[in-house]
Order: C-alpha cells, then structure tokens, then sequence
C-alpha cells in the first residue's frame, strides 16, 4: 500500500510530487509507460489543487522553540505556511518527543490569537504560554499540564515572557496594560495626534501564583523593563530597564536588582555600551551580559560581562574573542553562549574564573530558539533548535551540545523543499581586514554565460547575513525571487557587522557609508574572480541601515545599475528629530546633531546627491518608528529633482518591519519588476 501513502503525500505536498516525479512513477507504477505517469501525477495533482502546483509550495514553520528540563520533550508553535495564502497561518502549540519528533499533544484554546514564548516549570510537569488576541486588545496567560490548558491570567494590554520562580510556586511576565501598540521599535507607531511625547506606555513585571489567581504588578509604572532574570533566591530580578519611552531608551537602559515584595530598585551597573541577557549565576553573587555596540534591540551582538549583583564596575571576560556573542545561559553552573564566529554559529562555554572559551560546536547554518539562539535542558547536556542553512529548510534539531547540526535534525516536514541554488563563502581582505560575505548562485545555469547580481546589505548596522533558507514564493520576500530570476545574490558582512569581534563592529564608528561600502564594493571585485557575473548588470538592494547604504551607495558610484531602498535614512539631521529611537545614534556618532552637525551633515546620502544617476526605487511603512516615511520621501523628492528614474511606495499601516503579507508580496514583486526592467536577467 506504499502508492497510497505516496498519492496522499503528494496531494498534501505537491512541490514533493513535481520535483520527484520520476521516482514517484517508477514507485507508483511499477511497470508501467514511465511516459504516462510522468503527466498523470502533475495533471491530478493540478487538478486537485486547481491552482498551479508551484504556487501552493508550502513550509512548516516553527517558532519560539523550547526544550523541556529533563531534555525528553521540544515544544514550538507550528503551521504550515504557502504562498497562496492571503494572511499569517494561525499557529498552534505542538509538544514532540526529544527522542523521535513524535507529536504528543496539539494545544489551540483561541483560534484568534497569536502565541508565543511557551516555558516549562522547572519540575517540567506544567507548561505556561502566551496568548495575543489583536482585535480585542487582550492577552491570556495558559497553562498546560498533560492535556488539560487552563487560563491562569488574562490582561487587557500585552504580556510576554513568563518566567517560572526558581522553586516552580510563581510565574512572573511582563505586561503592558491598555498599550497603544505592540512592543517594538519595529512594530508600527501608535497614531501622532494630539499632544505628543505626554506619556508613554510602560511595560512592568506582573507575578502570579502557578496554581492561577490575582496577578500583582511588581516594577515601578514609570520604567520600562525589557528583559529580566529570577535571582536563584525568589526574592527578586535582575533587569535592563530604563524610565520613560521603551522604544527609545534601551540604547541607555541599565541593569538594576527589584525586590519582589516591595519593588523597591537598586542600581546595579551602568555601562558605557548597550547590554542584553541579563543573567544572575547560580550562587547569586553575579550577574552576567552581553555588552556591546548594538544598532538594534533584539539584534544582540557584543562581549560577555560579569558584574557582582551588589554593583559595581562590570569586567569584559572575552575581550579578546574573535567573534560575536548572541545568546547567554546559565546551566549546572556553568556559563553557556553562542556566538557567531565569521561565518559560522557556535556554542561556546565560559570558564567564569579564567577568562577562557571553549567552542563546542561551530558550524555554517543559522540556529534559532524561543529566548536564545537555542534551548538547553537542565544540566547543559542537551540542546534543541530549530536550524536551516541557504540549502536545507529549517527543521527541529536535537543533540548533545557539542553534536547540534543539520544532521541532528529530529523533524523531516520540509525535506522536499528544494533549494533555489547553490551557496558559497567568499572571503577577501579591505584596506587591511578580513572580511566575509556569502555568494547564491541560481540553481539553473549555462555554461559561458554571464549573470546580473544583487547585493544585499543587511540591517543594523550591528547585525549579519546568516545562512538561512529563501523560501519560495513572493509573500516571502525577495531573495528566493532574485535566485529563480536568474540573478547571483551576494550577502556581505562588511565592517560593522557582527562575527568577528568587538573592533570589527567598530569599525565603522562615525564612518557610515564610508569603510562598509569600499569593504562592499572589494567583495564584489572577489566574487567576479570566481562567479561568472556580469559587472554592467549590477543590482543593490537593503533595508533600513540597508536603506541607508543603498542611498549612499547609489550617490557615491555608479558601478550599480539598479537599486532598491527600503526605510532608508537620506538626511541624518532631519531623521534625529523624526524617528522614535534617536538615542541609538549617540554612540554611533559620538554626539547629538545638535554639538557635532558636520559628521550628520557628512554622512548624509543628500549632501552627495548630485552625483547620483542610478534607478532607485524606495519603499516605506507609512508608521515606521526607526525610519519614518519622511526620510525616504525627501530621497524621492531629490532623487526627481536631479531626473534619476525612480518611484515611491509607502505601505499603508506598516512599521519598520513590513507584516501584512499582501504588502510583502505588493513589494517583492514591485523589487523583482524594478530590477528586471533595468537589469534584463534574460540577456546576455
């Protein structure tokens, strides 16, 4: 009955059916003319579809991953995602053997909502997630315990993640009541009517008792508390926090103890850079952090931190290490990261006492996880993430530490997506450094043929291009778009990127624009040496600081022929005074516009636009918060002025980061039609 369970595979995958059709005929039809199955299967699968069969390719999805304590269970949100559908699939809460993938349980009590950050206790018997119901403005805390969910809390405003009290008797959380957005730089800003700057919504720490009951707000309502830890006592947390607006001030937030019964807050350190993963040592007498230059929060990057929980002056104890931390945790005692080392994610351990590292894995592929970049059980044995790589879906992997990789793979869901093509680490040296990016090659190639090629430049500028699956179809962007155009994709990590140390990140310190893009434009002279791209069919292509670097790019040479930037930044002075989260400039730029306007003035893509003569589309959310529609319409207005075809696009609704997917798509295609008008991917 194997042809059975072919058929009914195929009909659930059909991308499966079409890209492996010869082995299903010879399977399915024994001895049969391998020339009518060949036709048979697409034309039933077309006809049970009724749509084309590449437009329904779908992805199982998994997102804020977590592994139990005793390392026997992995629990994620899942659903399946196509092309074809109109809005984000409504994911569910699936519990898996760690040993087999073998689904447990499904958890859905409100088919409305958005869930995230699932958490075991720490006896592992009882599971706590959140609930985000949008239209009705509400949040519910759930928990789970064997199969039965049970509303433990419900907030008229946001709350996210909970953390269970050392001894398993207290879940805390954090919550915002009656927000007037989602929390988020990224997420788009509340309407700019009446007076404005007059309050700001706070996020605080709420407590509950696990067994359910009233929830009692802890922190103080004029701070706003972005991340936090239990201290191993019960009695309090360590937290980043800063007083007033929360998009803004996480760029000086500091770390601060808050007592659990009175909410009293006591100062703990106040460093120079920005900090993440506030983590107190299984003694209590430390506090560890990732300490660095960060663009962005969320996107973390930086060195490891110890500071005592009593206060004091924090001491960097990986000064000297090649690469970038992202993630922290403690675990039986130990002090466990990952980081991103050139262009591979690791898993290292930090001897606390010695200053020392110890990479136990390392490998080329992105590893994602509910709060970190991956999910540790209890004793630090074992690991669980979600990993992909520019060739292989993301699926669930589980493993001991040092053994995660693509292999470890406990999930086979989308093995039967194929790649768009072929990916290869390039590297090459700049003006003294080295530095590293990644090239896509399509999949389908002729020999003696030359190609067009779009370099994307990724945000922050503290962040990285990361091995990761372009996934198919254009209400997922571009990449996957581009590759099956016929177009190379190169991927650079230019100065100021994460992955290769502090100084690195640096390195671009009051230099936007400047290094990144001669460091950008070495890499391509590398690429040609070793891919057959034309240099006359030139694209480039970014989003916010990638927006950024676009518009500068497109007025300091005309190597390219083509471009298109998304929520750029065109005049530094003007966007200090527009965005909502100006504090972040400050360390890049060693002072305000108000004591240093020539350095704003300098790196400003207006000040050179005269020069510009590439076609340049832009796009926009029209409530972004990190680079308002203001910035992209004054490199419009100007980009006319000096007759540069170009056009506008401003997304109704949309924030930093473009969410509705019939926007997503509206924009791949708009990218894709720009670049194939300009570029000609088919001539040669």
């Amino acid at each position: 009955m194997n042809y059975i369970w072919l058929l009914a595979y195929a009909a659930a995958k059909p991308e499966y059916l079409i890209m492996h059709a010869d082995v299903l005929v010879s399977r399915v039809w024994g001895g049969m003319s391998r020339r009518i199955g060949f036709w048979l299967i697409p034309l039933a699968c077309m006809l049970l579809l009724g749509a084309p069969v590449y437009a329904g390719v779908s992805q199982h999805t998994y997102a804020d991953l977590g592994l139990s304590p005793d390392g026997e269970h992995v629990v994620a949100f899942e659903a399946d995602d196509s092309d074809a559908l109109a809005t984000e699939p409504h994911k569910t809460l699936v519990v898996r053997r760690a040993a087999n993938g073998a689904v447990e349980g499904h958890f859905d009590p409100c088919p409305d909502c958005r869930y995230r950050d699932p958490t075991y206790a720490p006896d592992g018997k009882t599971l706590v997630f959140m609930g985000h119901d949008v239209s009705a403005g509400t949040t519910v805390l759930y928990s789970v315990q064997g199969t039965v969910v049970k509303v433990l809390a419900s907030i008229k405003g946001i709350a996210t993640r909970p953390r269970w009290s050392p001894d398993g008797s207290t879940v805390a959380l954090l919550a915002i009541v009656g927000a007037h957005k989602e929390v988020g730089a990224t997420q788009a800003a509340a309407p700019q009517v009446g007076e404005i700057g007059d309050s700001y919504d706070e996020q605080r720490i709420a407590v509950i008792a696990a067994a359910g009951g009233e929830l009692r707000f802890v922190s103080p309502d004029d701070t706003f508390v972005y991340e936090y830890d239990w201290t191993p006592d019960g009695k309090g947390f360590v937290v980043t926090a800063a007083k007033g607006d929360g998009d803004n001030n996480w760029w000086v937030a500091t770390l601060n103890h808050i007592d659990l019964e009175s909410g009293a807050t006591r100062l703990i350190a106040h460093p120079d850079d920005q900090l993440n993963y506030p983590l107190v040592s299984p003694d209590g007498r430390q506090v560890a952090f990732i300490g660095g230059l960060m663009s962005d929060f969320g996107s973390v990057g930086g060195d490891v931190y110890l500071v005592p929980i009593t206060g004091g002056m924090p001491v960097n104890i990986t000064p000297n290490f090649k690469g970038t931390f992202t993630s922290l945790a403690w675990r039986a005692g130990r002090l466990y990261a990952t980081a991103l080392i050139r262009e591979k994610s690791a898993i290292v351990v930090i001897d606390v006492t010695k200053h020392t590292t110890d990479v136990l894995m390392s490998a080329p592929i992105t590893m994602t996880a509910g709060d970190a970049d991956v999910s540790f059980d209890a004793r630090g044995i074992k690991v669980a993430a979600v990993v992909e790589d520019f060739t292989h879906a993301p699926e669930i992997a589980v493993a001991p530490v040092a053994r995660l990789s693509l292999a470890s793979r406990l999930t086979h869901d989308n093995v039967a997506l194929e790649p768009a093509g072929e990916a290869q680490n390039v590297e090459w040296v700049s003006e003294g450094r080295d530095v590293q990016g990644w090239l896509l090659a399509p999949k389908r190639r002729v020999a003696q043929q030359t190609y067009p090629m779009i370099v994307e430049i990724h945000g922050g500028p503290g962040a990285a291009s990361t091995p990761t699956f372009p996934r198919v179809g254009s209400r997922f962007g571009s990449t996957r778009q581009f590759l099956d155009n016929g177009y190379f994709v190169f991927l650079p990590n230019p100065r100021g990127s994460y992955g290769q140390g502090e100084a690195f990140t640096r390195a671009n310190y009051r230099d936007f624009g400047g290094g990144d893009l001669r460091d950008i434009l070495a890499g391509i002279d590398a690429v040609e040496k070793v891919a057959p791209v034309d240099d006359q069919r030139l694209g480039v292509f970014g989003h916010s600081y990638g927006g950024f670097m676009t518009m500068w790019t497109v007025t300091h040479t005309d190597r390219f022929h083509a471009a298109v930037a998304g929520a750029g930044v065109a005049n530094w002075i003007s966007y200090y005074s527009q965005n909502g989260i100006d504090q972040w400039m400050i360390p890049f730029f060693g002072a305000s516009p108000y004591d240093d306007p020539q350095i704003y003035r300098a790196l400003s893509p207006l000040e050179t636009i005269k020069q510009a003569h590439t076609p340049t589309f832009i796009y926009v959310g029209e409530r972004d918060v990190e680079c308002p529609a203001p910035q992209s319409v004054e490199f419009w207005h100007a980009l006319k002025a000096m007759g540069v075809p170009t056009k506008l696009l401003i997304l109704e609704g949309e924030g930093h980061g473009i969410r509705n997917p019939a926007h997503v798509k509206q924009l791949a295609e708009s990218e894709m039609g720009w670049f194939n008008h300009y570029l000609q991917p088919t001539a040669h």
